[in-house]
């Protein structure tokens, strides 16, 4: 979308805002703000964001733009703790968000003949009903199954002769793991994971595509903004192109609040063109990724951020260094004989703090030896030491949803 066109957007969005939402017309009011101000890309960069902490305070449908009888549906983000944020949809909303997520499975390569087997949740949160949408209206066969019972999901994999699975990253490692122990893999006929929901390294990746045979995309999205199905990686697999059309997106520093340059990683902030239940301005995501200039080689018209890097509030920082579950994915990536799954516990120990790092390895490498590299590793990207310990494969436990990989017990 030109420039030009992406500021009318804007413009007709706040409009919007000013006309119909509560919530728009009370924060604009507090800051001065109209539509009419709004004559160029700098003036809507003077609007401020809105955050989790604004929608919480909005509970329970502070954020409804439209009248009762045009809302069909609610959605509550999936976090444990905290008020709830509840997101009204209409109509529109659901049919907009069922064509984005349908666009998601054609840049995947997938078409009406597939078989999609669905194992995210169901209920409140977005996922479940998400990918079922998406794949009724691209016409392929839906296979609503839901987490759990994994068992019976292997089950109708190979029954149904399923071709796509729809994933946490940490279910599809389950999975994979006891298609391999079980020696599943010449009965299924699994082709592509589109995986969602929790960042992950390329071990993990690897580990998934390897073990199921199948090829790996990303999916992007948050309750907030419709749910998963925004953003996608195409065949290319190198940056996932996000719906310009509906969406528009900045990327600012988190601490100056300011745009960085294209290219440089920042938190994602975003706008919602054309919601109408609960449109958002200015919406910040806390996730961690960057714009990648130029056309794809896909021929893509869409543009592109990388993969989510990690969130602002998954960092912790230990002796002044901040520390992201995304640097230990790469950490742990340049030491062989380490797989992809480990938790970091920080504690405060003896008057001072530190890092428990534990992983798994692979039969036939040693113990000591590879907790040594994983440490000099650290050392050196990070500039922190920590305690390695090195586990049997398997060891550590797996999750039917998002996996915890890093706890931090000081403030317990």
């Amino acid at each position: 979308m030109e420039k030009k066109e992406t500021l009318k957007e804007l413009q007709n969005l706040i409009k919007r805002l000013e006309a119909k939402s509560p919530f728009y017309q009370a924060r604009l009011k507090e800051t001065g703000i109209a539509a009419e101000d709004i004559k160029s890309m700098a003036d809507f960069e003077k609007i401020p964001f809105t955050d989790k902490g604004d929608l919480r305070n909005a509970y329970p449908l502070g954020l409804q733009a439209v009248p009762d009888p045009e809302v069909v549906r609610i959605h509550s983000s999936s976090g444990t703790t905290g008020t709830p944020v509840i997101i009204p949809y209409t109509a529109k909303d659901v049919d907009d968000w069922a064509i984005m997520f349908s666009r998601c499975y054609s840049y995947a390569g997938m078409t009406n003949e597939d078989r999609i087997q669905i194992t995210p949740g169901y209920g409140l949160w977005t996922a479940g009903i998400g990918f079922q949408a998406g794949a009724e209206k691209m016409g392929a066969m839906a296979i609503p199954m839901g987490p759990g019972n994994t068992q019976k999901q292997l089950q109708m994999m190979k029954d149904l002769k399923s071709t796509v699975l729809a994933s946490t990253s940490s279910y599809a490692l389950l999975l994979a793991e006891e298609v391999a122990r079980q020696n599943l893999g010449d009965t299924l006929h699994l082709r592509k994971g589109i995986i969602g929901s929790e960042r992950w390294g390329e071990k993990m990746r690897h580990r998934i595509a390897e073990e199921l045979g199948i090829e790996i995309f990303d999916i992007y999205g948050l309750t907030e903004i419709y749910g998963p199905g925004i953003s996608i990686d195409c065949s290319e697999h190198h940056g996932m192109h996000y719906w310009s059309d509906y969406l528009y997106f900045e990327i600012i520093d988190p601490e100056t609040l300011q745009p960085v340059p294209t290219g440089s990683y920042g938190e994602l902030v975003i706008s919602t063109l054309k919601k109408e239940g609960a449109p958002l301005l200015r919406y910040r995501t806390h996730d961690i990724t960057r714009f990648i200039p130029g056309p794809c080689p896909c021929g893509s018209p869409y543009p592109r951020h990388d993969r989510i890097v990690g969130r602002t509030d998954d960092m912790v920082k230990v002796k002044g260094v901040n520390i992201y579950p995304g640097q230990i994915d790469e950490i742990l990536k340049t030491v062989e004989g380490v797989s992809s799954e480990y938790l970091a516990t920080v504690d405060h120990q003896d008057g001072k703090d530190c890092v428990c790092l534990k992983f798994e390895i692979r039969d036939g490498f040693d113990t000591q030896s590879t907790e040594m590299q994983v440490q000099r590793q650290f050392k050196s990207r990070v500039g922190l030491s920590i305690i390695p310990i090195a586990s049997l494969l398997g060891s550590l436990p797996r999750s039917e949803k998002k996996s915890v990989r890093i706890i931090d017990n000081r403030f317990a």
